[in-house]
Order: structure tokens, then sequence, then C-alpha cells
């Protein structure tokens, strides 16, 4: 009997230590070790059918495009969603920081909580300026198309909203795709043969934009029309839906005043272009949708005439 009693104790112990069973059986890492490798941040888990608000980054991606945004969604389950893409911040370890700011800008201007706001943070690190529009596109195409069966959501109606380099992204998109409403505040850049020609005279400091646009055509003089096709000045016919451009006349002088005048000639002159307005602000610079009373009444007022 105690032959068997220990036999059967012996096979206990062994049990538990091939199960790290016991605090007696644990064992520390050895000194050496290497660690263990990070784990791959996920896509967060959203709360699909919920009618709860929650703000959340995401993946999303739409015919093979991928693009990180960030959602503002307000308790509820049906919404109009105003799509918003920031300004120029060339690194793409900012373009999250950028995006994350232009929501709030946005935010802040809607007297309707119930708006769901979506963020484009579209990529610009090492891209000519215009080669970024696949992923601004597929994020809209995916707020038209899918947003609403993978979040779980009924989606009315879809307006665009862009600051800058945001606001020439929204402006070409207008050209290709309809939405409910376009608003674009100081849009840019309008004419990069000016622009660039300003950087290789020295009158203004090199920029990214123009040097890689030089590096890929040669100079403005050599190859005037490789910059104009990527110019927002290329792009002022054709707008599928209403859009209202805001501009502040205190905006860089030599480069955004310099020729806006004349984009602004041409888009109103469009004969095949749903509605244009332009509202200029004197006394405001470059955020002056962002900083002016009446262009945050006039956005507003856009919107809400539209939905």
């Amino acid at each position: 009997m105690n032959r068997l009693l220990f036999t059967l104790f012996a096979a206990c112990i062994a049990l538990m230590t091939a199960c790290g069973g016991g605090a007696a059986t644990q064992t520390a890492s050895a000194p050496n070790a290497a660690p263990s490798a990070p784990t791959t941040p996920t896509t967060p888990t959203l709360p699909n059918t919920s009618s709860a608000a929650w703000r959340e980054p995401l993946k999303v991606s739409y015919q093979g495009v991928a693009v990180d945004v960030v959602i503002d969604k307000p308790a509820g389950t049906a919404f109009d969603v105003l799509l918003v893409y920031h300004g120029t911040v060339m690194q793409d370890a900012l373009v999250m920081q950028a995006a994350q700011k232009t929501l709030d800008e946005f935010r802040g201007l809607l007297n309707d909580p119930a708006v769901m706001v979506v963020s484009v943070a579209y990529p610009e690190e090492n891209l000519l300026i215009g080669d970024n529009l696949a992923q601004a596109e597929a994020a809209l195409l995916w707020v038209k198309h899918r947003a609403a069966a993978e979040l779980g959501l009924q989606i009315r109606h879809v307006f665009l909203g862009g600051h800058s380099q945001g606001g020439y992204l929204v402006t070409r998109l207008n050209t290709l795709h309809p939405t409910q409403g376009v608003i674009a505040n100081a849009p840019g850049p309008i004419d990069l043969v000016h622009r660039c020609r300003l950087e290789e005279e020295g009158t203004i400091a090199s920029g990214e934009h123009c040097t890689r646009l030089r590096q890929a055509y040669g100079t403005t003089t050599a190859n005037p029309a490789a910059y104009a096709a990527r110019s927002l000045v290329s792009f002022t016919t054709g707008y599928q839906s209403d859009i209202f451009f805001v501009q502040g006349l205190e905006d860089s002088r030599l480069v955004q005043m310099a020729v806006w005048p004349g984009f602004k000639q041409q888009v109103q002159a469009c004969t095949n272009c749903r509605g244009v307005q332009v509202l200029e602000l004197p006394g405001f610079g470059h955020e002056a949708l962002f900083d002016n009373p009446q262009a945050r009444d006039a956005f507003r007022a856009f919107l809400n005439a539209r939905r």
C-alpha cells in the first residue's frame, strides 16, 4: 500500500510540474532569454449595431486601397456624415495627429451633435502632390458604399470638408463623385507653376512639394505642363455637387492670394458645375473658416440647406 501511495504522489507532482501548476513548480525566465516579440496593433473592435457614442481610429479599404481614418460617432444609429481632410503635414508620422485636430475643428463648427464626423489621415510622405488622391477617394467610397454595413449604421447624406491641401483634395473629389455638398477652406496648391517658380527664383523658401516635382519633372520653365496638371486651377469645371469655397484675404500674399482671384473667377464662370459659392473674409488668414463667426454660420447654413 505504501509503495502504491508513493507512486501516486510522485505522479501527481510530475503532472503539476508539466502543467505549470503550483507556486513551487514555477521557474523564472533565463536572464539572457530574448524578449518576446511585440504584438502587432490590430484594428479596434468597434461596437457594431450599438447606439452608443464612440470615437476610434480605424483602417478602412475600398477596392484594395487602404487608408486610416478617425470616426467620431454620436449616440444613435442613423446619421449624416461629414468626411473631412486635414492640411499639409508632409510626414506620415504626423497625419493621425492632423486628422484628429481637423476632426475637432470641423466638429466645433457643427451645430448638430448628431452628425458623424470621419477624418481621413491620408498619406503625404514621399508623394507628389495629388498622388494621395487614391487614398482620399478610397475613404469617400468606403463611407458611401461600405461603412453602413461594416459599422452597423444607417448613413443618410455624405458631405465633404477640407482645409488647405484637404480643400484641394475635396475639390478634386467633387469632379469624380457626387455627394450632398463640399466645403473647401483655403484650398491649395492652386497654381504649382507659380508657386514652384517662386522657389526656383529664391523669392520664397524651398518646400518639399516643389522639390519633389522638380526632381520628377525638371523646372517649371522646362516642363510647366506637368506642374499645371497637378494644380487646382486645372480642376475648375465639372463639379458634381454644390461646393462652398472659403478664403481669408490675409492668407499668403505671394503664394495663395496671388492666384486666388483667377481661380475664383474660373470656378464662378463654370457652366457644367453644380452650385458654386464663395465667401471671402477680409482680416482673416489661412484658418478663416475656423476663426470667423460669419464663416461658421455660412458653413452651417450650407449643410443645413442640403440635409
